[in-house]
């Protein structure tokens, strides 16, 4: 449902808020590697972050990213927007462009009420809840460097 875009700008947001701190910035090359994201394409996703106020962007020497206390407060659907615009919530599961609750699709039953709960919950919690409940459930970002 989310595209590559959207998985790698979450996993990119998640990352800065765990590791990050207006002290501590994160240049966009340190958080591809831990991420094994593509370098230039998770540069090009956090600029366009940052221009939309959803992470923080300090230029120079010692700049990099980071997530503010302000950035915390987010919603994960404000990143999704960001990326893929608001549309990958109401599109067909299996792509068919007249699919609607008068003409549906054979999952449109079945998929329309899961896509509005995800929809609900990433406009409900924000970044900073999303980090707690991380923590307390020892969820994982990255799988770099565990043995699998």
């Amino acid at each position: 449902m989310l595209s590559h875009a959207s998985q790698y700008a979450i996993r990119a947001i998640l990352y800065l808020a765990q590791n990050s701190s207006s002290e501590d910035k994160l240049s966009a090359v340190t958080i591809a590697n831990e991420l094994e994201a593509p370098k230039p394409f998770l540069a090009k996703l956090l600029r366009q972050l940052a221009s939309n106020n959803l992470v923080t962007s300090t230029k120079g020497p010692y700049g990099g990213f980071h997530l503010s206390e302000q950035d915390k407060q987010k919603r994960l659907w404000d990143v999704v927007v960001c990326i893929d615009g608001g549309h990958k919530f109401s599109e067909c599961f299996i792509g068919l462009p007249q699919c609607s609750g008068k003409n549906p699709c054979p999952f449109h039953n079945i998929v329309v009420p899961f896509r509005e709960r995800l929809a609900s919950s990433f406009k409900q919690k924000n970044i900073q809840e999303l980090i707690e409940t991380m923590e307390i459930d020892k969820t994982l970002i990255s799988l770099k460097g565990l043995d699998i």
